[in-house]
């Protein structure tokens, strides 16, 4: 069966994207770019003055965020009912996720020196 892609638009970093994604998993690409954009958006508050560094930074945070619900999870999983068939749906979609954060980073990065981020 094959999944129907449809494209969106979305602005990280001030700039906007199109991203092709199927209609099943719009909602989630949505909410990660939003949350990608805010950790953006702290990384240049806090002095970062190039998208490339901001982005690295973002995703470092975001990872962070990620291996710690990781370790946490073991403890948690007996108090919650999640099956492991829900668990291997969400690796997948998390992995999905990685990709296309993987892909924005390549259509962000220029050769050459970091562009500055300009307000």
């Amino acid at each position: 069966m094959t999944v129907s892609q449809q494209r969106i638009e979305v602005t990280l970093a001030g700039q906007k994207i199109t991203l092709a994604t199927s209609a099943e998993h719009e909602p989630l690409l949505r909410a990660a770019c939003v949350l990608v954009d805010e950790q953006i958006q702290l990384a240049i508050g806090g002095g970062n003055r190039s998208i490339e560094r901001a982005s690295m930074m973002a995703a470092l945070k975001i990872a962070g965020d990620l291996i710690t619900l990781q370790k946490k999870q073991p403890q948690s999983s007996a108090s919650t009912n999640v099956s492991p068939d829900e668990v291997v749906r969400l690796k997948a979609e998390i992995r999905a996720l990685e990709e296309q954060v993987d892909t924005l980073m390549q259509t962000l990065s220029l050769p050459g020196s970091p562009r500055p981020i300009v307000p």
